[in-house]
Order: structure tokens, then sequence, then C-alpha cells
């Protein structure tokens, strides 16, 4: 029996990390192989030299794959970000025939797949995650599959992204001969390897802060209901810190790994030496001084986020879960406390912490969203399509959504039939 190996490829503006794995006998995953590379080509989780993002990709899938080979190159899961990510929640109806059994698995797919909204020319969709269900004025249902009913009402998540971006983010890997079995938004990804059930089922904000980016996803009641991206990052730490106390960029990133704090009273004032930037002495400053440009930047952050989830989820109070934090900017000391003395709730920081077989070095924030990638495609390992580029050059979010289109206009016209 051939085995079955799972590649997840995270295209993130300051790494590109690669991992390959399979599952084990007892369910665990086994890690075969971590690649980890510079990022090159992409700007704010976005592609913006394909060439460049294709030696990013491939320098880190050669490291992955020192160990296993080639043969175990059997297609990858790409972590996605951007600020042209969004979302919607969307509802529709069904109208069953009644007369066959319980509703079947297969139906309910189609009528998953059918909830297709209504998008520009330049956009696709990303993903569709059923919230919940009315059964016959039945509200509360879960799952439906199995149950007789004579009318299904569905409320859902959609993911949606600019098309040519993912076309982009697809061609990175593409390009190296790599198949693309699915595209994962990044907050999405992380969420499969630091949330609790207990977490997504009382209500929960993830904050993802890479480097270009900051992902933030609201989940109730076990499901997300608001998908966001915000256009900075760790990044932005760092080059506050440069401008404010006028040292070179690489400096400047030392200083905040090795004495950055969110919250500049927790840090110790002692003196710390900076070097200048070029024609500058060497000078004295105070490690407290150094923290606040830090976390200014932090709580401009928060207030993003929040103010964004209360503009498009109607968010007005924070859920009970309160704030779970992960990527490679969690990883700044203070934040946990500046959070829960900001917002007045529970805040944590999140990393890949309860999988069982996973390595010791990808228990870290920054790598959230290429282990719960992982995740997310044994999980969907049934949905697997192959994309391979043909004649006519279907990219994988071409594909998804031309089968979404053709599903949609069967399911209508099932509808009319019915409705006749």
């Amino acid at each position: 029996m051939k085995e079955t190996f799972y590649t997840a490829l995270d295209l993130g503006t300051s790494k590109v990390c690669a991992i390959v794995a399979r599952v084990g006998a007892e369910g665990e995953l086994k890690v075969l192989g971590t690649g980890i590379a510079p990022s090159q080509g992409i700007q704010k989780g976005c592609v913006e030299n394909l060439e460049d993002a294709r030696a990013a990709v491939k320098a880190a899938m050669d490291d992955a794959h020192r160990y296993v080979g080639r043969g175990a190159n059997s297609g990858a899961y790409l972590v996605v970000s951007g600020a042209h990510l969004s979302s919607v929640n969307t509802k529709d109806v069904w109208q069953t025939d009644g007369a066959s059994g319980g509703i079947s698995a297969q139906e309910m797919h189609r009528f998953i797949r059918a909830s297709f909204p209504q998008l520009a020319e330049n956009r696709d969709i990303l993903h569709i995650i059923p919230m919940g269900y009315q059964v016959d004025g039945l509200s509360g249902v879960r799952n439906p599959t199995g149950l007789h009913a004579s009318q299904v009402r569905m409320e859902a998540h959609v993911v949606t992204a600019e098309a040519s971006l993912l076309k982009n983010a697809a061609a990175a890997a593409e390009t190296n001969r790599i198949p693309v079995h699915g595209l994962v938004a990044q907050s999405l990804a992380a969420a499969e390897a630091v949330l609790t059930a207990d977490e997504r089922e009382m209500g929960v904000i993830l904050v993802d802060i890479g480097g270009g980016t900051t992902d933030v996803t609201l989940f109730s009641y076990g499901n997300p209901v608001c998908t966001t991206v915000l256009p900075v990052g760790g990044i932005q730490l760092t080059r506050d810190l440069a401008v404010a106390e006028r040292i070179p960029y690489y400096v400047a990133e030392e200083v905040k790994l090795q004495w950055g704090n969110a919250l500049p009273e927790l840090a110790v004032d002692d003196e710390v030496v900076l070097p200048g930037s070029p024609g500058e002495d060497e000078r004295i400053a105070r490690r407290r001084t150094l923290c606040e440009p830090l976390s200014f930047r932090m709580q401009e952050l928060l207030k993003l986020s929040i103010l964004r989830l209360s503009q498009q989820a109607e968010l007005t109070r924070l859920p009970e879960g309160g704030l779970v934090f992960t990527g490679a900017g969690a990883e700044l000391s203070g934040l946990v406390e500046l959070t829960e003395k900001m917002v007045g709730g529970p805040a944590r920081i999140g990393w890949p912490e309860n999988v069982a077989g996973l390595p010791s070095q990808l228990r870290k924030p920054g790598f959230s969203a290429a282990v719960g990638a992982l995740l997310w495609g044994i999980k969907h390992q049934g949905e697997r399509r192959n994309y391979r580029s043909s004649p006519e050059s279907v990219s994988p979010a071409d594909a998804i959504t031309r089968g979404y289109k053709s599903l949609l206009d069967r399911v209508k016209r099932a509808k009319e039939k019915v409705a006749r």
C-alpha cells in the first residue's frame, strides 16, 4: 500500500516554511522533514515577484526533503494571507423532495457548495464553512445528514480572496512541480493547531501576528464567524524601533527579540549599548525607553483588531475565551499582560502544543499556521483535487470556482423543478 504524505507550505513575509509529514499508526503526526528559507518576493502575504518566491519555496522544499527524498512530494496545502482576504456570512434554503430517505452526505455536500455567493469578477472563494442549520424549523442543528426533512436552512462562513493573488501563490509552488491540493487562510490554519474545542465553543478571538500581516478570526459556537486581515505585523514594530532610536533595521530586530516588551513597565530599567547608524557613534539607551515604540504599535494593533471585528461582526463585548495570540510576533514579551490591561479579559499565547508526534522545534507560535495546514490537509484529504495546469492554465482558484458554479447551476435547476 502506497504511503500518503502531507506537505504544508507557509508563504510568509519573513520566512517560507515547508513541513512534510505522514500519519502514524496511532493517529499521531509524524514529521519527516522541515525546511525554512528567508522569504523573498513576498510582501504582506502576497507574491510580488514570482521568480524570487519560487526560489524561496524551492529552498524550503529542498531542505524539507533532505532526509525523505523527492518521493514524498505528493502535493501541498498552501497557507495564504494578505489584506485582500475578507469574509461574509451567507444564508440559503433547500427544499428537499421529501420522498427519499434521510438527507445523504452527498446531498449535503452539494447544498453546501451551492451556497456560492455573488462575487465580483476578480474574486474567488477560498472557504465555505457551515455555521449551523435549521431543519423544518428546528434551530441549532450541527449536522443534518441522515435526518428526514422537507426544508433545510443553512448559514455559512465564506472566505473570499483576490483571484489573481491566489493564482500567484499557487504558481510559486506549481512552478517547482509541486501540485497544490488546497489553499488555507492563515488564521484558519493556525486555529487548527492552537485552539481548543472549548475555546471555539464559548467564543474566542485568534490573532496571528506575522511579519507583514495580522490575521484575525472570531470564533463562536465552534465555528468562525468573521475572518479579516490587517496589513501590519512584526516588521512594522521593528521599523518603528529603528526610526525612534536611529539604529539600523537589523539592530532593531535584535533589540526587539532580546530586550523588547509590549508593556515597558515590565522590563528591567537598565542601560544597554546601541550601535549607531553609519557615521554615528554607539550610545547608551534605557531598556524601557526602547520598549515604548513597540508598545505603542502593539496597542494600535490590538485596537485595530477589535475595531475591525466590531465593524464586520458587530462585536460588542469580548468573547468568554478572550484572545489567543500566535505567529512569530506573539513571542514579544508582555503581550498577554498588555492585552489583559487594555481589554480586561483573558489572553494567552498559542502554539502547537497538543499535537501528538510534533518535534519540539515546531512547538513555537511562528509555526502554528504551517502545522495547522498539515492538520487541515489531513482532515480534508477526501476533498483533494489535481490542480495540474491544463492547456487552459486552470489555477486552483479557477478550478474551485468553476466547480462551485457548476454545482450552483444544477441545484438551482433542481429547485426550480420542485417549485413548478
